[in-house]
């Protein structure tokens, strides 16, 4: 997967392609909310599986029921498209749907 860095364009049409994350144009944040800590913590690990596959690791925290994310790609100074995939599939794991 491409690590170079969004163009100013592609970190435009995120607002739309991710609605629920918060883009400062180097980073894509955004807060979880789960029904108690053990549904948090079955979130984190099926993202970790997904973020291992990647090779791709989130920041985040996790306090009871909620896990907050920030992701970037440090390597490339912002944004790219391992983060978009990666916010994509913790959407998708946070929906309920499977790692795949």
């Amino acid at each position: 997967m491409d690590r170079s860095p969004l163009t100013a364009n592609e970190v435009a049409t995120l607002d739309t392609r991710l609605p629920d994350w918060a883009c400062d144009g180097a980073s894509l944040a955004r807060d979880f909310t789960f029904a108690d800590f053990a549904e948090a913590f079955r979130f984190m690990v099926a993202v970790a599986e997904v973020a291992e596959s990647l090779d791709h690791h989130p920041d985040w925290s996790n306090t009871w029921n909620r896990v907050s994310v920030s992701l970037t790609t440090h390597s490339a100074g912002g944004l790219t498209e391992m983060d978009v995939a990666l916010a994509e599939a913790m959407d998708r794991l946070a929906e309920g749907d499977s790692p795949g």
